[in-house]
């Protein structure tokens, strides 16, 4: 039996030892801690863990991502080399089911080189097992690829980075911390104001007690692959669930088995996760010299692909399956359930037009 302390046993000496913890420490060490962190640990998809996502809802999903990327390369006059990436691949679902269409664009596999952003030992088997004829590459940094065109896809990726959450007060904004109350995990204030000035435009007039979610781990990421892609040429995709522009609001949430949980409760039990700032997104890919186009929702970027064309094909030669095909598309597309939550985002090269998507505003 181990004698080093469990995550939880090692936040609270932490927290005794330095004094409160900023709230994206403590996502950080619950999601990625090199022993019990979430996403180093167990499998956290489909019905037997905690949540799932598009590619598991429908291969419709990862075939038109697929399509998108096949649109993108030929646009790009077909480069005999380039390098698409996927952050976060879970299961390998989507990336299976993507190239499974592109590679029927004459030398798009050729030309493909695969690379694969993963930390969980247990998923990258699976993505082995599911991407293997493709040859990937599992990256160790997110920023570590080759000099050609780069195409990225993130699904459900930025919305698990940490975040810091900041509350207007009298004096100014107080971060929100983690710290120790009789011996439990509390949420708590620091003493210390920061002015308004230091805060995004968009949320300097909000009023008291509202919350404003920096995700700066985001951003670092969306800067970094913009930079390479306005070098080398290409596009990034993201689709999560967030919010197009900058604005106030809480929207921390911690999933166990499908069910809400309290995120201080049991570190690195629950998927922790926060809505993703698309307005952030896009201001640091244009900063690098990347088009960023319109905050589109889920639905309507699925739509204009041909989701509702290619159900209708799938449902006519799977007749037995036309209602499960039918309940995907619902659920994929209606403003009701990820059609208008879910959101797709896309920066690319300028002169390229990505399909799904429309111009800046």
């Amino acid at each position: 039996m181990s004698d080093r302390p469990s995550l939880s046993e090692a936040i609270d000496l932490q927290i005794r030892a330095n004094g409160p913890m900023s709230l994206a420490s403590y996502m950080g060490l619950c999601l990625t801690h090199p022993r019990e962190g979430y996403y180093r640990t167990a499998d956290p998809l489909g019905a037997k863990g905690d949540f799932i996502t598009a590619p598991e809802i429908s291969q419709m999903f990862g075939e038109l991502i697929g399509f998108f990327f096949v649109n993108l390369w030929q646009q790009m006059n077909e480069p005999r080399s380039f390098t698409l990436l996927e952050l976060g691949p879970g299961r390998g679902t989507l990336m299976q089911d993507a190239l499974r269409v592109a590679s029927r664009a004459d030398g798009f596999a050729n030309a493909l080189h695969l690379q694969l952003f993963e930390t969980n030992s247990e998923l990258k088997a699976q993505q082995l097992a599911r991407l293997g004829d493709y040859t990937p590459y599992w990256a160790s940094e997110i920023d570590a690829v080759s000099e050609d065109p780069l195409l990225v896809v993130a699904n459900e990726f930025f919305d698990a980075l940490p975040i810091r959450q900041f509350v207007k007060g009298e004096s100014g904004w107080h971060e929100r911390l983690v710290g120790l109350k009789e011996e439990r995990r509390v949420f708590g204030l620091s003493p210390t104001p920061i002015p308004s000035s230091a805060m995004p435009e968009a949320v300097r007039n909000a009023e008291l007690g509202e919350v404003y979610e920096a995700n700066l781990a985001a951003a670092d990421v969306m800067q970094k692959l913009s930079k390479i892609v306005a070098r080398q040429g290409g596009a990034i995709l993201a689709i999560d669930y967030g919010y197009p522009k900058t604005r106030t609001g809480e929207t921390l949430q911690a999933i166990r088995k499908h069910t809400f949980v309290d995120p201080l409760d049991a570190p690195g039990s629950a998927d922790l996760s926060a809505h993703v700032d698309f307005g952030a997104l896009s201001e640091a890919a244009a900063a690098a010299g990347l088009v960023a186009h319109r905050v589109t929702g889920q639905g309507d970027f699925l739509n204009r692909l041909g989701i509702v064309e290619r159900a209708d094909m799938l449902s006519k030669a799977n007749p037995g399956q036309a209602p499960a095909i039918a309940a995907a598309l619902h659920r994929l597309t209606d403003s009701a359930e990820m059609g208008e939550l879910f959101k797709a985002f896309v920066a690319a090269s300028p002169g390229l037009e990505p399909p799904g998507v429309l111009p800046t505003a």
